[in-house]
């Protein structure tokens, strides 16, 4: 838990510093294209416009499924938080090594580099978002108090994944494979956590019990209960306390790697 503390602690200090260099860092990689920023839209846009016509038009989306839900809005629902996710745990696991030749430099917490990674992303998440929230109105699907639960939900699926990217990133710096296993294992995840079907459409079955152990399918499906009014998220405590215990831990063993190998990462460079 101490090591855990200090690796928030330095997050907070350095707030500041992660904001500043995610901006930065923006701006950076889209200075030599004609269209600059406006990437930032575009990129995210022309994703969802792609999984619209395959899976809204191709695929027969427009059935409804979910307690009369479109399914075309239920798995843009699931889709764009995985885009997210998914982003993130590919990037932040190589966020040190990328950076190590620079940090190396400079006196620098390390243990900020995932948060930067995270922070980079978050206008192409929103963006996002608000495709999602034009699909919602277009099916006169309108706010409710459940909405609140996205505040929760996305607070959950960012501390979850800097937890998972601090652990990733460290182990990535001493076996470098591990970066493909995490590419070939996000492939597989997709289908798993529940992004384009429902994987908890049987909840007395033992698959779905297993699926259901998987936290991704705690975030995604916890958006769908969000934006859907289904439920709210303490009316499944046994699944919350146990997304938070895998989190928890996730984020302790990381922390402990990190702090442990931070001063010999240049060693494996």
């Amino acid at each position: 838990m101490k090591a855990s503390f200090q690796i928030l602690k330095e997050q907070v200090d350095h707030w500041y510093k992660i904001m500043r260099i995610a901006r930065y860092d923006q701006r950076a990689a889209y200075q030599s294209h004609y269209l600059g920023m406006l990437w930032e839209v575009l990129s995210p846009t022309l994703q969802v416009v792609i999984y619209y016509f395959v899976f809204g038009i191709r695929m027969h989306g427009a059935h409804l499924v979910d307690g009369g839900v479109p399914y075309i809005v239920w798995m843009l629902a699931g889709v764009i938080p995985w885009f997210f996710i998914s982003g993130i745990i590919v990037s932040g696991a190589n966020s040190v090594y990328s950076n190590l030749s620079l940090v190396s430099r400079v006196k620098f917490p390390m243990s900020i580099l995932p948060s930067i990674t995270l922070m980079k992303a978050m206008s192409s998440y929103f963006t996002m978002m608000g495709i999602l929230l034009i699909f919602l109105l277009c099916n006169h699907i309108y706010l409710t108090v459940y909405w609140m639960q996205f505040v929760y939900y996305f607070f959950c699926m960012c501390f979850f994944l800097y937890a998972v990217s601090l652990l990733n990133s460290t182990i990535t710096v001493i076996f470098r494979d591990y970066q493909l296993i995490i590419g070939s294992a996000m492939r597989l995840l997709f289908f798993l956590s529940g992004a384009v079907m429902d994987v908890t459409a049987q909840p007395n079955s033992l698959l779905t019990k297993i699926l259901m152990l998987n936290p991704f399918v705690y975030i995604i499906e916890g958006f769908r209960d969000a934006f859907f009014s289904r439920q709210w998220f303490f009316e499944v405590p046994w699944w919350t306390a146990y997304f938070w215990g895998i989190t928890l831990l996730t984020l302790g063993i990381g922390a402990l790697l990190h702090i442990q190998f931070k001063d010999r990462f240049m060693d494996y460079l």
